[in-house]
């Protein structure tokens, strides 16, 4: 694109361990695309903090500065023509759709079973201590999001496609979301 265009094609957003990491690669690696993790941003501001991730997410519990910092590097970097076709974070749909960019804007839902199980086969753990924390964890964030921002994370108008992904493989996802993104 040219003439100042903004570059994003897509968010894509879910809880974590829903698999967008996953399906960002995937599209990653058919289409050539750029992208930006958040959950990379964050892992990178705690190292540099010298904090632990569950350290760092304790701070912007405490301090939503932090929080906003981090998310506006985010949303700027939507509005870059050099920026990342690709921006995977939990609220990038809901500020693609606040800033009118014209593109395709991805939730993929999944249960707090099934993240818990999918962590689990990823980190190993229990299922139950898993599932504790993936709960525990969607509840923090909901709490700090509407705090922060007056969102609502079961809110699903600023998505123009919800992947609802408990009974689907990774490729069957990537499938879905491939079709969308030719058109289809």
């Amino acid at each position: 694109m040219s003439g100042g265009e903004v570059l994003l094609r897509i968010t894509i957003s879910g809880a974590p361990g829903s698999g967008t990491s996953t399906l960002v690669r995937k599209i990653q690696h058919t289409t050539g695309w750029s992208a930006l993790n958040g959950g990379e941003v964050f892992r990178t501001e705690a190292k540099r903090r010298n904090l632990t991730v569950g350290e760092f997410s304790e701070l912007c519990k405490q301090d939503l500065d932090v929080d906003r910092s981090l998310d506006r590097l985010l949303k700027d970097s939507m509005t870059k023509t050099d920026g990342p076709e690709i921006i995977e974070s939990r609220l990038a749909g809901w500020w693609a759709n606040e800033l009118a960019i014209d593109c395709l804007r991805v939730w993929v839902n999944t249960s707090d079973e099934e993240r818990a199980r999918r962590v689990q086969n990823r980190e190993g753990g229990s299922f139950e201590q898993r599932l504790v924390e993936s709960s525990a964890r969607q509840s923090a964030d909901k709490e700090r999001y509407r705090a922060l921002y007056d969102i609502d994370l079961d809110e699903m108008t600023p998505y123009n496609l919800v992947v609802n992904a408990d009974n689907l493989t990774a490729e069957e996802v990537f499938s879905l979301v491939k079709s969308a993104i030719n058109g289809g």
